[in-house]
């Protein structure tokens, strides 16, 4: 019977087992080097710290993720992940230690030399538990035996992924290659054992627990053999055919109504990670909406006194995956202005077009020529602010935007994308993001747009979004640039 293995945070509870172990034994031998043999849990404060503790290393454990393949990990990334996650534990403890005000009563030294002996002894923990763990599959403890069937023009290439990539450290038993005689022969370091018309043979006769079967889509399906494994009561893993043209795209297997998919996508969250995402933006957009309220009353009346008209400004944008949505601004422009917009088209300093931008844009309020100079109003003093963009937070809490993300486009800018494009719209639009962090001012080549948007993709995570969320703010109050 196969015993499938623990998904999620809790897959290696016998690591987060040994660090609370190692934590409170941090505890308990920093309180004896600062006070002596005495019982660390007699007084009120440090027998709460003992808990509140214990409580903060699993909160780091499931938002950090400390222990996600923590068996792929080498000694020096092992490292770097021990002292990140003893740091946050360090952080969240000092903060709460100041909002219980307990710092003056608990002791310093004893706090800092409590996280000093955790940062050593669960990176210790770690290396001793692995090389354990690695020993005792090793030794054949608890370890599996495993049969590669495959053909024989992909052969090398399957037997050598399973051998480099073996994390579940199985014993492999060898390899049928079933559509060639190969018998005898031994492939990256892996014995073939037998061909189609003895696989099963091996498998009644020697020690297998289960059998992965290498099938790519375009050869025959070896149904027979198949069920002939699952009659024999092993464990069968069939492979979903290689897409060797994904490179570059996520890969995961997943459900859709009763068939199994191969799901292909530029990068995915999980779930925890979509709810710390949005619960991020709606924190950000009610801040952001109360302080539009503060500032509509400033900037409404400058607005309308130098243009009258509304003082908002809304668009039809187009967003993740081209769903339209109405977005909004505080006026920056005369009421006129997409009329206008064609009489500057060859001013346009974006190349191709797929984006428009002006040095100097006559479109926006105050903006004139006088005596041959530029002069300036209220309209391009809330673009440079980047104060027109605060009603997009109203955007933001109804969840058409985030906080981070890509800049919308307008309709026609998106029809005339070509399909390499479109793919900066593969995640919800952004108030900031990552080109608008790169110096926005100095590009001109909308593929570098691109290029950028479609690194944040890639290489997103809730930590890149602070990152630049922070650059951001940085930036408008140095007024280097709009959002």
């Amino acid at each position: 019977m196969y015993k499938k293995g623990a998904k999620g945070w809790l897959k290696h509870w016998d690591f987060i087992l040994l660090d609370m172990v190692c934590l409170q034994a941090s505890f308990i031998l920093s309180y004896l080097i600062r006070h002596g043999m005495s019982n660390p849990y007699a007084a009120v404060t440090y027998r709460n710290m003992a808990i509140c503790i214990e409580l903060i290393d699993i909160a780091v454990i499931f938002f950090y993720e400390s222990y996600k393949n923590v068996l792929k990990r080498g000694m020096y990334r092992e490292f770097v992940v021990s002292i990140k996650h003893s740091l946050l534990v360090f952080v969240i403890t000092t903060m709460y230690l100041f909002t219980v005000q307990e710092g003056s009563i608990y002791s310093r030294t004893s706090f800092f030399l409590m996280m000093a002996l955790y940062m050593a002894i669960g990176f210790g923990m770690r290396v001793v538990y692995k090389a354990f763990l690695r020993s005792r599959m090793e030794s054949g403890l608890g370890k599996r035996s495993l049969l590669i069937i495959c053909h024989e023009k992909d052969a090398r290439r399957t037997i050598e992924d399973i051998v480099s990539h073996n994390y579940e450290m199985f014993s492999i038993a060898g390899a049928a290659i079933i559509d060639g005689d190969h018998v005898g022969e031994r492939i990256c370091g892996v014995d073939v054992v037998a061909d189609k018309d003895t696989a099963l043979d091996f498998v009644a006769q020697q020690w297998v627990d289960e059998v992965f079967v290498a099938y790519e889509g375009q050869r025959h399906y070896p149904e027979e053999l198949v069920n002939g494994l699952m009659e024999s009561g092993v464990t069968v893993h069939v492979s979903i055919r290689r897409m060797d043209n994904a490179e570059g795209r996520k890969q995961l297997v997943e459900r859709l109504g009763n068939y199994t998919v191969l799901t292909l996508s530029m990068n995915y969250m999980s779930q925890k990670q979509a709810f710390m995402k949005r619960a991020m933006d709606i924190a950000g957009g009610v801040a952001g909406c109360l302080i539009t309220g503060v500032l509509c009353i400033f900037v409404a009346p400058a607005i309308y006194i130098s243009s009258p008209g509304p003082i908002f400004f809304s668009q039809i944008r187009v967003g993740e995956n081209g769903k339209r949505f109405k977005m909004y601004k505080f006026r920056s422009m005369y009421p006129d202005a997409e009329e206008r917009k064609k009489d500057y088209l060859s001013q346009n300093r974006i190349k191709d077009g797929l984006m428009f931008k002006l040095d100097f844009d006559p479109r926006v309020i105050g903006n004139r020529i006088v005596d041959g100079k530029e002069r300036t109003g209220i309209g391009e003093f809330i673009r440079k602010t980047s104060i027109d963009e605060f009603p997009q937070f109203f955007n933001v809490l109804r969840g058409d935007m985030s906080l981070v993300g890509t800049r919308p486009c307008l309709i026609d800018e998106y029809e005339a994308y070509d399909l390499h494009h479109r793919t900066r719209m593969a995640v919800k639009p952004g108030i900031t993001g990552l080109w608008q962090i790169s110096g926005r001012s100095d590009i001109t080549d909308f593929e570098e747009v691109v290029r950028l948007d479609n690194q944040y993709i890639n290489s997103w995570s809730l930590g890149l979004d602070i990152k630049i969320i922070l650059k951001t703010i940085r930036k408008v109050l140095k007024q280097e640039g709009s959002l």
